[in-house]
């Protein structure tokens, strides 16, 4: 591996950059035309446009990447997260041109990717799932009847679905059916697969995901937790590690199962193993993600660990210089998604140009953004701005940073989520880490004005 074309834009690409000069590998940014002017594009050592704004027509149409490859004679292709990352056909295709895929293999990917064959590996590495339907459900007739069998309230979920896209909740049999058409529809529409499967809704959950690595010779190591419970639409917002809820048998009980589920899908690369905890802190398997996270920054807070740096070594056949009893976690850290977005308008998008900006800095502070003053945030992409990670020698001490630098950072003229961030910061429900996946749906719901002087119910 000498050359590595980035097969994505935005921060991540960014991230993805450095790593590769960090290393001494060669870099090709491939961009779109509402791109041209991306800091992905200053940093690379090449760079070259594959096509229109809209996605299908750039960032996931696979013979254009495939052509920048062969211009440029990139012999890597590291996906990034989202566009292609988890789709096995472009790994296999890839493979079959000579290309080092920087990720698992496309049967990992496939197997993993389709989420009621996950939930089978899972059983059989012995991890705890969520009570469903046996796979596929292939008809309203039979989801209701299986819906009756589970029992409500129940999720409706697509399995090639992501992003809080093709899933719906039924709390009763008579908008079961309803919901089950609807789902199938998203589905069908977001990812070309209407298949859906039935999980029975775990009450008042919290969102825990093991950062998992495993190499090509069959050793494994995991990197702790990372809570992401804070979430709107299933859409995260803020993610930290330790979880303020996890003692270390449970941590070390996870850890071990992710491991399993990786071991049992004959995984190499870095990834993730998504849990539901209940209020009991029994945890049940939900997905594994075969890409590199948007929050693994928190993971590399904790533990010292380049993550990316580490798909990349494995990518190119090294084995992983430490083991489980090398892993050490210091302190705690936090990330917050700061978003164009309106948190007071549903937080929709706030596209545009960026008048100033200034992000914070100062001892323990990390912005991992591809944005600067002048840039223009196109719309046709996700909103993010920039991920803002703090750490701490403990959460109180990270919290207290994250205000001071939530404070620091200056964005104009659009609106963004640091308001938000700053208002979550003082409820007391967040500080007490007494919160759960519908804590911000929850406000939401009810009007609750972000930004405001009062946290809710007072």
């Amino acid at each position: 591996m000498q050359k590595v074309l980035i097969a994505n834009r935005g921060e991540i690409a960014v991230r993805i950059i450095r790593a590769c000069h960090d290393m001494g590998l060669q870099t090709v940014a491939v961009y779109s035309t509402a791109d041209a002017e991306a800091l992905h594009v200053l940093h690379a050592n090449e760079a070259i446009c594959i096509g229109e704004a809209p996605s299908f027509k750039s960032y996931l149409k696979i013979p254009n990447i495939l052509s920048a490859c062969e211009i440029t004679g990139a012999d890597a292709v590291h996906p990034g997260y989202g566009f292609l990352s988890e789709n096995s056909k472009f790994a296999s295709i890839c493979e079959s041109c000579g290309l080092n895929f920087v990720g698992p293999s496309p049967t990992a990917i496939a197997l993993l990717g389709d989420k009621a064959k996950a939930k089978e590996i899972a059983k059989k590495a012995g991890c705890p799932v969520i009570p469903g339907s046996d796979g596929i459900v292939p008809n309203a007739a039979e989801a209701l009847a299986e819906a009756k069998r589970i029992g409500f309230p129940i999720f409706i979920k697509a399995v090639a679905g992501g992003g809080g896209k093709g899933i719906r909740i039924a709390y009763a049999e008579e908008e079961f059916t309803k919901l089950f058409l609807a789902a199938r529809a998203e589905a069908e529409a977001n990812f070309g697969n209407p298949d859906i499967y039935l999980e029975k809704m775990i009450l008042t959950p919290r969102h825990i995901e093991i950062q998992m690595m495993g190499d090509k010779f069959g050793n494994y190591v995991h990197l702790g937790e990372r809570d992401c419970t804070i979430q709107r639409r299933r859409q995260k917002l803020i993610e930290e590690a330790p979880s303020p809820v996890l003692s270390p048998k449970l941590r070390e009980k996870m850890g071990e199962a992710a491991i399993a589920i990786a071991k049992e899908a004959g995984y190499h690369s870095v990834g993730t193993v998504e849990f539901l905890l209940d209020r009991d802190h029994n945890f049940y398997f939900m997905e594994v993600n075969t890409r590199v996270q948007v929050e693994h920054t928190v993971t590399e807070a904790l533990t010292g660990i380049d993550i990316v740096a580490q798909q990349l070594r494995i990518a190119r056949g090294e084995k992983l210089a430490f083991k489980q009893k090398d892993i050490k976690f210091t302190g705690h850290a936090i990330q917050f998604r700061i978003n164009a977005e309106d948190p007071n308008r549903n937080f929709s998008p706030s596209p545009g140009r960026l008048e100033f900006y200034v992000p914070p800095g100062g001892p323990h502070v990390r912005v991992d953004s591809a944005c600067y003053s002048g840039y223009s945030i196109p719309p046709n992409y996700d909103s993010m701005i920039a991920k803002l990670i703090v750490s701490g020698h403990d959460r109180k001490n990270a919290l207290a940073r994250a205000k001071r630098a939530l404070q620091e950072f200056h964005i104009g003229n659009i609106k963004t989520t640091i308001p938000f961030h700053l208002d979550v910061l003082g409820h007391g429900a967040f500080i007490s880490a007494n919160f759960d996946l519908g804590y911000i749906d929850g406000l939401v719901a009810g009007g609750y004005e972000f930004g405001s002087s009062s946290e809710p119910g007072v």
